[in-house]
């Protein structure tokens, strides 16, 4: 794991964790971030939107998600394999 990658995991970690878990849905997720679709995530030259996020990951996504870390797991995996990470 790489700094990026670790930054994230922490920035995506902290914006999730308030979530209802399980989660079912993408709009459960987003009620839980601290601005919406609008929240930014940020590390090194990695710079997305959660609205940019979700357009580039909706068929990574694999609902419900029981934990947190498992939905951040799945945001790492789905960067990774668009080759945004």
């Amino acid at each position: 794991m790489n700094d990026t990658e670790a930054e994230l995991r922490k920035q995506f970690y902290a914006a999730v964790e308030s979530a209802e878990y399980p989660v079912e849905s993408r709009s459960e997720i987003v009620a839980a971030l601290p601005h919406g679709m609008l929240t930014r995530f940020e590390t090194g030259e990695f710079s997305m939107s959660v609205a940019s996020i979700a357009a580039k990951l909706y068929h990574h996504q694999d609902f419900p998600y029981v934990t947190p870390e498992e939905l951040v797991d799945d945001l790492i995996e789905g960067l990774r394999a668009e080759d945004l990470l």
